[in-house]
């Protein structure tokens, strides 16, 4: 499980200037480009679960198609991590009114994943492999 937040978005953040569009539209477009990270074969077993905010939540071995060895999961969160890393340094270089900061979360375990709601469909994943990878996000 892999927890990746821009730390200093809330902080860079000022609906003052263009209703805070701007800023919505940087952060739409870094979280587009970590999506199409996943895009890449490398990166086939990693599935986004979902954004938070400024976070961006992904994690892998959970389609029992791709369970494999747990060490290929592993290592394919981690070289997700440098490439999310990587894209958040190119757009530090391309926005320079931006300096955006990535901190990440990682865990490994079991966990419970599932869809709730009645109309509005949430796929999720829970257990304590989720919190920890969680907590080491936001220290």
């Amino acid at each position: 499980i892999i927890f990746a937040s821009i730390v200093n978005f809330n902080e860079m953040y000022d609906e003052s200037y263009l209703g805070g569009k701007e800023y919505l539209r940087v952060l739409n477009e870094l979280i587009g480009d970590f999506d199409e990270l996943l895009s890449r074969p490398e990166f086939h077993c990693v599935e986004k679960i979902k954004t938070i905010g400024s976070t961006f939540m992904a994690a892998s071995g959970l389609d029992p198609s791709h369970r494999g060895e747990k060490h290929e999961h592993i290592h394919a969160l981690m070289e997700f991590a440098i490439a999310m890393q990587e894209v958040v340094d190119a757009f530090n270089k391309d926005l320079l009114e931006f300096n955006l900061i990535l901190r990440i979360g990682m865990n490994i375990g079991d966990v419970t994943a599932g869809v709730i709601g009645t109309s509005k469909l949430h796929y999720d994943i829970w257990g304590d492999a989720v919190n920890v990878a969680s907590r080491m996000d936001s220290t």
